[in-house]
């Protein structure tokens, strides 16, 4: 059984209807909103509508839409930033990295240089990016990497302004 994060209540569930302004892009099944934490720049996730914890509880339809948003979502990020390229990624369970027990799929843009940290364990490993290979990640420096990462408002509502206005037609 895939352990599940607890957050209550869901902080996904409260931006839908509380922090319209994180959202980029509506689907029938799906929201695309900006991720408070900037890793990367423009790094956002696709959601699901519905409150489900993992990919394992997708109906067929969600998971076309997912995969459609996170299209389209990168198509602007590439657009907006020219990254050298384009990480997704979804955790299911607490053991894959999950911090929210509400479907999210991630769509990063990779630039050279990122000071990535915590992220998928397979993450490469690249100049930069942050982990020798075949080296278990340390979360002692967790806390301080979120807050240097961590962005105001104003900047992130700028960030959901470019993606959007890159969005393909």
């Amino acid at each position: 059984m895939i352990e599940l994060p607890v957050r209550d209540p869901c902080d996904l569930c409260v931006a839908i209807h509380d922090e319209r302004w994180k959202i980029i892009e509506e689907g029938e099944h799906t929201l695309t909103v900006i991720n408070p934490w900037q890793f990367e720049v423009g790094q956002c996730c696709v959601i699901t509508r519905r409150h489900v914890a993992t990919l394992l509880d997708l109906s067929a339809e969600e998971c076309a839409a997912v995969m459609f948003a996170a299209r389209r979502v990168a198509v602007a990020l590439v657009r907006a930033y020219r990254p050298l390229g384009i990480l997704t990624f979804q955790n299911n369970g607490v053991y894959s990295g999950q911090e929210t027990p509400h479907f999210h799929f991630h769509v990063v843009p990779r630039q050279k240089g990122s000071d990535w940290g915590i992220g998928p364990p397979q993450l490469a490993t690249f100049e930069g990016a942050g982990r020798e290979r075949g080296t278990a990640h340390d979360p002692g420096g967790d806390a301080q990497r979120r807050e240097r990462v961590r962005v105001s408002t104003g900047q992130l509502a700028d960030t959901v302004g470019l993606i959007r206005s890159n969005l393909p037609e």
